[in-house]
């Protein structure tokens, strides 16, 4: 390991991100985040539109529609937990730039195809290829790690969370204006900007993992998803932190599962409302993840951080929950908008048990952890829903699948407390000592 690399192992890299390659890191930084940003809009475009379209195809049956989308959305996770893990590894061999772009520009391919296919195959075989090619967030994570000191990766990947955030929020509203005109139309728009993010990336985006930082081989056997498990169990307490990932991301699965039936039937709230509650969350989210991760990660820390949105999470989804009119729904906003502390903790404290030539394995075991959670949690949160209101004469509990989200984050909050430590500034990744912070 060169010296340069071990300071940022060891904590010791001066300012919030290190120098990589010809330009410093803020520079890098920058370049990657504008990449997550056009890469999460272009994503967002397609929501409004998509279950529509596959509505087109079914001859407007709204049952046959739905039952196609659970396929889409399982199939969409599975490649997740496949791929997330192979291109993770790939790009800590050969480098974070060219996994990017083989993604991004796959991802341009994937959106034409939806956009040109002629029945419900096709559309399948384009959200495979989305599968696929979505597994280039983990490999943005990577490139975070890379080029970001280990006490500056929690504002990182803050930011880079509310990329994603501010992405998913502009890219529904403009989606669906561009589907009321045609519901092609904001596929077209989202291959000419993934096509646009390849060409930046292609021309501008530098490579943050240097020739003697990468693994010395690409191993199939830690490429696998069974395999990227491994790394998880081989380094103290990582394997706990990546189940409060894992606990997290499966909750946060509940409100895309059933936020519009919840609010429908529970509110009587209207497409709109429905809209601006979305972006009203979408607005707390971004200013949490922007500009308040950075100052509480400095005052209480990763661990902090990561117990701090563990509770809001599990406070908020309870409201959520409880919440029996609208406006009480609304204001338990600002609470549950402090859950986002979660995973720049959470990211901040993985990292720092991990080798830079490690960085792209532990993002894609990440990526491969959320494939599952994008397979198992839309059946969870969807039939817990659809039992609580039909059995009020049992229980009158339609939060109960919203419930069921706060209690995952209350054995997140539980589990961080005895795996949530820091590593000591001197402990090597193969096994780092932590301080006791219990």
């Amino acid at each position: 390991m060169t010296d340069s690399s071990s300071d940022a192992m060891t904590g010791k890299g001066r300012g919030l991100l290190r120098g990589s390659g010809p330009l410093g890191g803020r520079a890098a930084f920058g370049f990657i985040f504008a990449t997550a940003l056009m890469n999460s809009i272009s994503f967002g475009l397609i929501i409004p539109v998509l279950p529509n379209l596959i509505k087109a195809f079914t001859g407007g049956d709204t049952a046959e529609a739905a039952e196609w989308n659970v396929v889409f959305a399982v199939t969409w996770g599975a490649m997740q937990f496949i791929c997330g893990p192979l291109l993770g590894l790939l790009s800590d061999r050969i480098g974070r730039r060219p996994v990017l772009l083989v993604s991004i520009f796959g991802l341009a391919l994937d959106f034409i195809i939806i956009a040109l296919a002629p029945n419900l195959m096709w559309l399948l075989i384009g959200r495979i290829l989305n599968g696929m090619t979505a597994a280039s967030f983990s490999t943005a994570n990577a490139y975070v790690a890379d080029v970001t000191p280990p006490e500056g990766r929690a504002k990182a990947f803050g930011w880079m969370g509310s990329a994603f955030s501010f992405g998913f929020l502009i890219g529904p509203a403009v989606g669906g204006a561009l589907g009321d005109i045609d519901l092609r139309l904001p596929f077209y728009v989202a291959a000419a900007l993934s096509l646009a993010n390849g060409l930046y990336g292609l021309f501008v985006l530098p490579e943050s993992l240097p020739p003697e930082r990468r693994t010395k081989r690409f191993d199939l056997a830690r490429a696998n998803p069974l395999g990227s498990l491994r790394l998880l169990r081989s380094q103290r307490d990582l394997l706990g932190l990546a189940t409060i990932g894992l606990l997290f991301q499966l909750a946060h699965t509940v409100l895309p599962a059933i936020f519009v039936l919840y609010t429908g039937y529970r509110y009587g709230w209207s497409p709109s409302v429905m809209g601006l509650a979305m972006m009203a969350t979408g607005v707390a989210g971004v200013i949490v993840q922007a500009f308040l991760v950075g100052p509480v990660v400095a005052r209480i820390g990763e661990r902090g951080a990561l117990m701090l949105g563990a509770a809001a999470g599990a406070l908020g989804f309870a409201w959520y929950g409880f919440a029996p009119t609208g406006l009480l729904y609304l204001a338990g906003v600002p609470i549950f908008a402090l859950m986002n502390f979660l995973m720049p903790g959470l990211q901040g404290l993985m990292t720092r048990r991990v080798a830079p030539d490690q960085q792209g394995q532990l993002q894609g075991a990440n990526q491969s952890l959320q494939g599952i959670a994008s397979m198992v949690g839309p059946a969870l949160f969807g039939l817990t829903f659809a039992w609580s209101i039909r059995h009020t004469d049992v229980i009158y509990a339609p939060g109960l699948a919203i419930y069921l989200a706060s209690a995952l984050l209350v054995a997140a909050f539980i589990l961080g407390t005895r795996v949530a430590r820091t590593p000591l500034p001197d402990s090597a990744p193969g096994g780092p000592q932590v301080q006791s912070q219990t």
